[in-house]
Formats: structure tokens, C-alpha cells, sequence
């Protein structure tokens, strides 16, 4: 269980799984979860000879929190920073990154000057651009305040997941996740438009699209239209897959992401 100290003195914590030779992969969680969602996945994938990096972003898991917690020390280019970080004290480079929601968001930033640290881009749960009012933001303390943790946890996990044996996983990681936290990324999320980042790309990018993903699906419609015609742009669907498809479609996404890594 490595771990650094960035800039401004937040401790990250990730995994580093499988043989140091291996072709390194990232695997990147989303807002409310934690690397564990992506455990299993990256023992699959060490298994197989890949080298699986995976971090708990800022806030999450067992990375720390910045003190005091504002709302600009989460924002997307921060946030992003302590990536770049975690691929420097690894040593890796570049990697085959996966991003689930926030964590596909923070790797098309890294498209922006940091695209030599990626050799290829797979997302899922992500939209490259969105559009929310500000006080969207709002809505997760409220909800943790109003029906309390475990209540909202329980249903989190039931509203992200239809698989039943993943969703004490879910419940878990969103039981013990910080509401003010939420906030404060989601802040920094509510209005971004990452598109001209992937439109010039020169890099194989993959969109993994669950067919029960149903908030991320409505508000694809701007980032399939700006990616259309590309030709480092590849879309698999994942009928079963919801927001966290890797636990929802685990074989469908796993089978995705291999043949995408090994056709570039």
C-alpha cells in the first residue's frame, strides 16, 4: 500500500498490484466510492501480467483530506495533479488509464498537458461535458443529513447497482464517505466541458456505455455528437452495465477493456 504527500500536504494512498515489468494500467475510482470498488478487478488484471495501479483520490478511502477543506483544494486541476503525482512516485508510464465517473473526468483534464502519461483512455459513468446548476451540490449533504448515513448509503448502493452481491460494497464505501467532501468535488463538477481535451486527442479512447446508467446516458448526447466521425473513438455498449459497470457487467467490461488494450 504505497503512499505520497502532495503539494499541499494531502497523504494519497493507492495499490500496486502485479509484476513491475508488467503494462501498466490505472484503474480510477469515482466521487463517493474508493479504490476497493476496483479491487477485484485489479487482481484480474495482475493476474493476467498486467501492472494495476489503484488510488483512493483526495477525500476518499484511505487517502487523506486537506485541512482545512475548501472547495478549490478539489478542484478537477488538483485533483488531477495528485494523479500525475501517484504515476511519478510509481515510476510507471504511459498507462492504459481507467476511469469510472470522476475518475475518467480527471484523465481527459490530464489530456489538456499531461496526455504523454496516458497510452490509451477508457471511461465509464463519465460525460466530457456537463452543465448542472450550482446548487446541485448541495444535494448530497442534505441527503446524508436528512436520512443519515446508513439510509443513504443503502440507498445509493440499491440506485447504482442492480447486482445485489455488489451492493454491501457500495453501501460500505458510501456509509463512510464524507458528505462535506461531496460538496466540495461536486462543486468543482457541476459545470466543465472537457470535449475540445478528447476531440484532439491523439490517443485510442474507448467510451464504455451502460445501458442502465440512466442520469450519465441523458446527458451523454453533447459528448457523443462533439466525438462522432473520430477515429481514436471507440463506443462499447454494456446493456447490463450501470453506473459502476465493472461490478454490475464485470465480464462484458473486463473482455472491453482487454481487446481495446491489446488492438493498440
Amino acid at each position: 500500500m504505497p503512499d505520497l504527500l502532495t503539494a499541499d500536504r494531502v497523504r494519497i494512498v493507492y495499490d500496486d498490484l502485479g509484476p513491475r515489468a508488467g503494462t501498466p494500467v490505472v484503474l480510477c475510482h469515482g466521487l463517493a466510492a474508493a479504490g476497493e470498488q476496483l479491487a477485484a478487478d485489479a487482481a484480474y488484471f495482475a493476474g493476467l501480467g498486467y501492472r494495476v495501479l489503484v488510488p483512493d483520490l483526495r477525500g476518499h478511502g484511505r487517502s487523506g483530506t486537506p485541512a482545512p477543506a475548501r472547495v478549490e483544494a478539489f478542484s478537477i486541476p488538483r485533483m488531477a495533479a495528485d494523479l500525475t503525482d501517484m504515476l511519478d512516485h510509481a515510476a510507471v508510464g504511459p498507462v492504459h488509464w481507467v476511469g469510472n465517473s470522476l475518475g475518467g473526468i480527471l484523465a481527459l483534464f490530464l489530456l489538456r498537458h499531461e496526455a504523454g502519461r496516458l497510452r490509451t483512455l477508457a471511461t465509464f459513468g463519465t460525460c466530457y461535458r456537463l452543465q448542472l446548476p450550482r446548487w446541485v451540490s448541495g444535494l448530497i449533504p442534505l441527503s446524508y443529513g436528512l436520512a443519515g448515513a446508513p439510509l443513504t448509503a443503502r440507498l445509493g448502493a440499491r440506485l447504482t447497482t442492480s447486482n445485489r452481491q455488489a451492493r454491501p460494497l457500495l453501501e460500505k464505501l458510501l456509509a463512510r464517505f464524507d458528505p462535506g467532501v461531496g460538496r466540495l468535488v461536486a462543486a468543482n463538477l457541476a459545470r466543465y466541458d472537457l470535449r475540445a481535451e478528447a476531440m484532439a486527442a491523439r490517443l485510442p479512447i474507448l467510451l464504455l456505455r451502460g445501458g442502465r446508467d440512466a442520469a450519465v446516458n441523458a446527458a451523454l448526447g453533447p459528448t457523443l455528437e462533439a466525438m462522432r466521425g473520430r477515429p481514436h473513438f471507440t463506443v462499447v455498449e454494456l446493456p447490463e452495465g450501470g453506473h459502476c459497470a465493472n461490478l454490475d457487467a464485470t465480464a462484458a467490461w473486463r473482455a472491453a477493456l482487454l481487446g481495446f488494450w491489446q488492438g493498440h
